[in-house]
């Protein structure tokens, strides 16, 4: 339905762009999980989540 819209040209450009953008926004994710408070994401990973419990 989309290809009658915007044409089948450009659906075949974004066809080929979305392995590039699908690493890309996997590198971004990473990136942005050790750049930041990478507790603040690894909090809602459930395995992960158990190890670092807090003292209370």
């Amino acid at each position: 339905m989309i290809s009658k819209i915007v044409g089948p040209k450009y659906v075949a450009i974004v066809k080929s762009w979305v392995p590039t953008l699908t690493v890309w926004g996997t590198v971004g994710g990473v990136a942005l999980v050790h750049f930041t408070d990478w507790r603040l994401f690894l909090d809602y990973v459930p395995y992960i989540s158990g190890k670092f419990k807090k003292d209370q």
